[in-house]
């Protein structure tokens, strides 16, 4: 059976009473969570859902997710996951662009759903928190049967360079996730995962979810994060594998306070994706917590996974390829660069999407005989390690020289009062761009500009050295955790620059 279910409703007739989904003091065995399913699917055939449709589910990161998520998985929906906070014309947006026959928004953050389908003229239904679904003569019996090639899931890119495109990720491309982490993790069924990421974003859903539920190991969920409570949990529940971003580690390293090692025997593994992680903060949670942080590298258009970086791997790279990707580096010209050169990543294998929904322009363009342009610059060494040097549009070039924000990023993520760091390109009238770092101080340090620059001009050439430093008391991000660049107000940046 080809269904994005099929593994979670045969552990469920297998092993019922294993626990499923945990959420604060709640707890859903695979036998009950089939039934929630079960009860919700049928619930959906009632209302005139058919394999096929589009639904647009904004939700976050709650039991009720997973039911509806599976629930329109197993009549065949395709499944658009939505930012809970996203506004009435981004939603918008997405019900035109995709065609899109109904709407399902969770009772705290249905208003913008609520306003958006009803002038689309689109069915809304309110998701609220759900008893005990009993028994119903509605409840499907079994999945639909779908073709591995068919669309399960859209999950619209952030839209940088233009209007958000959505990314038609398969049934098999979804799937694939399932063995080659199984793989890379050696995962078994009494894994006990945890997560505060959102389940909207493909990470949350499609890696950590899916391959979870998929293995017959429980999920714990968190919504919304907290560092010292998210600490707990994975201290009282015996978490074996947390899953998140860069930011949510650092912050769970800056409120650490009482927590030793031992509080977190159990957990075997931290799994870290959404953005590159410095190699100073991997250092210091491993030496605070006793737990190593494992980078993974992917795109919502290769369904999250592309790279693995294992335990025995060095820091600094993320890893190699997982089973039944490839990943090649390229010349702007298509050529594979030689070993150790930096170039564009390229990305090839079963999770590499279907293409963007409606968009057979914009696929061809990123979709290159099969091979995702991934606009990311890196390298790859003689093992196949892949380091991932910058995103192609962030690339600085000053006074003729290029710079990797994230090479700054590293050295400056050393110093002993900075807790966050951006570093982005401003234009300037010499130069052609200037370096900025703007950055988050620990709690009462003062960080003044020319001592900055003096710190690390021993440790970066001299072209590299940002000359405008910005402090702020929280950089910019997104639903993931995930500092938002974009965001940055380079006009104030600009301005700073004149008087420094």
């Amino acid at each position: 059976m080809a269904s994005l279910v099929a593994d979670f409703w045969r552990i469920a007739g297998e092993s019922p009473d294993r626990p499923a989904v945990r959420s604060g003091q709640q707890v859903l065995t695979y036998g009950e969570l089939r039934k929630h399913v079960a009860h919700r699917a049928g619930h959906l055939l009632d209302v005139g859902v058919r394999e096929g449709d589009r639904a647009v589910l904004v939700a976050p990161s709650v039991p009720e997710f997973v039911v509806d998520y599976y629930a329109l998985q197993a009549v065949g929906a395709v499944v658009i996951t939505v930012n809970v906070m996203s506004t009435v014309p981004e939603i918008g947006y997405v019900l035109e662009d995709s065609g899109t026959s109904l709407v399902l928004a969770w009772h705290e953050c249905a208003d913008a759903a609520r306003s958006a389908a009803a002038t689309a003229d689109i069915p809304f239904f309110v998701i609220e928190p759900f008893e005990d679904a009993g028994e119903s003569s509605k409840a499907v019996r079994s999945p639909v049967d779908r073709d591995e090639n068919a669309v399960a899931v859209i999950l619209y890119t952030s839209g940088t360079t233009g209007r958000p495109k959505g990314a038609a990720l398969t049934v098999a491309n979804i799937n694939s996730c399932v063995p080659s982490f199984r793989t890379v993790l050696a995962l078994g069924p009494d894994e006990r995962w945890a997560t505060a990421l959102p389940l909207f974003h493909v990470f949350g859903q499609g890696v950590v979810m899916n391959t979870s539920l998929s293995t017959g190991a429980s999920l714990t969920l968190q919504h919304p994060f907290s560092p010292g409570a998210f600490m707990d949990l994975l201290r009282d529940e015996r978490i074996t594998i947390a899953c998140g971003v860069p930011t949510m580690w650092n912050a769970m390293l800056q409120a650490a306070g009482d927590h030793r090692p031992a509080d977190f025997a159990e957990l075997r593994l931290a799994s870290s994706g959404g953005a590159s992680m410095p190699g100073e903060l991997i250092r210091a949670f491993q030496h605070r917590f006793g737990c190593c942080i494992l980078e993974g590298y992917g795109l919502t258009e290769s369904t999250g996974a592309a790279t693995y970086r294992g335990p025995d791997d060095p820091v600094g790279t993320v890893g190699k390829a997982v089973p039944g990707m490839m990943v090649e580096v390229r010349d702007p010209d298509g050529r594979p660069v030689a070993t150790g050169d930096v170039g564009e990543v390229f990305v090839k294998g079963p999770g590499v999407m279907k293409g963007y929904w409606n968009r057979p322009e914009a696929t061809a363009a990123e979709l290159v005989d099969g091979w995702l342009r991934t606009g990311d610059l890196g390298s790859l060494d003689e093992e196949g390690m892949l380091r991932i040097v910058d995103r192609a549009k962030d690339l600085i070039i000053r006074g003729g020289y290029n710079v990797y924000p994230r090479e700054v990023e590293e050295v400056l993520y050393a110093h002993p009062d900075i807790v966050e760091v951006a570093v982005v390109g401003v234009p300037d009238d010499h130069y052609g761009e200037e370096i900025a770092a703007v950055i988050t101080p620990r709690p009462g340090a003062t960080i003044r500009s020319d001592e900055l620059r003096d710190w690390a001009k021993d440790r970066l050439s001299a072209y590299k050295v940002p000359r405008i430093v910005h402090c702020v008391e929280e950089l910019p991000k997104g639903a993931t955790g995930k500092i938002l660049k974009r965001a940055i107000d380079r006009d104030v940046l600009r301005i700073r620059s004149m008087v420094e």
